[in-house]
């Protein structure tokens, strides 16, 4: 499955969400919402995920295999690196 869009959205706040991306598939398939996050170690995706009763989260969509999840990730991580380039962040609200 090849990754044929990346859209990013940059996010000006104070939190540690740096982007929001949607990435299409085979141009047939699209998934939205996924996060771009800054943490201790550097940028890193995080899968849309919804709250739960019990106050986790759990991914409403993800890769099954590493392999797709290197994909995902390396595309997602290049385009918000060229967005950083061209894009002026937007503030969102909560």
């Amino acid at each position: 499955m090849q990754v044929t869009d990346v859209r990013v959205r940059l996010v000006a706040s104070d939190s540690r969400l740096k982007g929001v991306v949607t990435i299409t598939f085979e141009d047939a398939f699209v998934v939205h919402d996924i996060r771009v996050i800054e943490g201790e170690n550097g940028i890193f995706v995080a899968m849309p995920s919804k709250k739960m009763p019990n106050g986790g989260f759990r991914d409403i969509a993800h890769p099954i295999h590493q392999e797709m999840r290197k994909v995902i990730e390396e595309a997602i991580i290049k385009a918000y690196n060229e967005a950083l380039q061209t894009q002026t962040p937007e503030a969102i609200g909560d």
